[in-house]
């Protein structure tokens, strides 16, 4: 391999396995050199989401002036949306469960903050906008949140679905323009991942560390989330 690797600090990804370990293999082709303004951890943190926000909000063409609902706006991949439709001139609205992630969702630019475990937060959001309804919605999670949110979309405005964290998609209705971009190929997610480093680099996006935990107690961190107990990005520590 390059020589230039040798002692390098790096990320990858292990292709979905053998990835809880202190050491693994990877491919010299799948490696991306860490910017000496980046800490490991939030390179970690940025690998998987920072390369996934990067290609939805390149797909959703976030324009300024528009409005944004952002779901899951406290995690990992959420708070990063709400960081890139903010730098695009958006008005955002994040929306999490409970009032501990307010002040965190606001910090990284959004507008309002909605709490979808209370009833009628999705008129909330239609009084936010002055009635017109949002322009476009990141939903992560669908289900019964996700039919909600539509109910706060404009009548042709755009849905990008990127999860089913309730365990179902959440279905558009005919007036819903759906967000349906080409599957990125290995290296098109290499270069989205490098420049997402980039732009924690130039202190253009922060990923959010909320927790840590030891290797040794990936459980316990798989437990957290699980219960919805976490913050940002959960990371495992070797």
């Amino acid at each position: 391999v390059d020589q230039a690797l040798v002692e390098a600090l790096v990320v990858t990804t292990t292709g979905g396995a053998g990835g809880y370990a202190e050491l693994a293999v990877a491919d010299a082709a799948d490696l991306i050199l860490v910017p000496p303004a980046v800490e490991l951890p939030d390179a970690v943190a940025l690998l998987a989401d920072g390369r996934t926000a990067l290609l939805l909000h390149n797909q959703a063409d976030v324009r300024p002036g528009e409005s944004v609902l952002v779901e899951a706006a406290g995690g990992g991949l959420g708070s990063l949306l709400v960081q890139l439709a903010t730098a695009a001139g958006a008005t955002v609205i994040g929306a999490a469960r409970g009032d501990t992630k307010r002040e965190l969702v606001l910090s990284l630019g959004a507008a309002s903050y909605v709490d979808y475990a209370r009833p009628g937060w999705a008129r909330e959001v239609i009084e936010v906008t002055g009635g017109t309804g949002v322009d476009l919605i990141h939903d992560g999670i669908g289900g019964e949140i996700g039919a909600q949110a539509l109910t706060a979309l404009r009548p042709g405005g755009r849905l990008s679905s990127h999860g089913m964290a309730s365990g179902s998609w959440t279905e558009p209705s005919a007036d819903v323009t759906v967000i349906a971009g080409a599957a990125p190929t290995p290296a098109q997610l290499r270069a989205l991942a490098a420049r997402a480093l980039a732009h924690a680099a130039a202190g253009r996006l922060r990923p959010i560390i909320g927790q840590t935990f030891p290797l040794a107690e990936a459980a316990a961190a798989h437990q957290a989330i699980e219960n919805r107990a976490t913050l940002g990005k959960t990371l495992l520590i070797p």
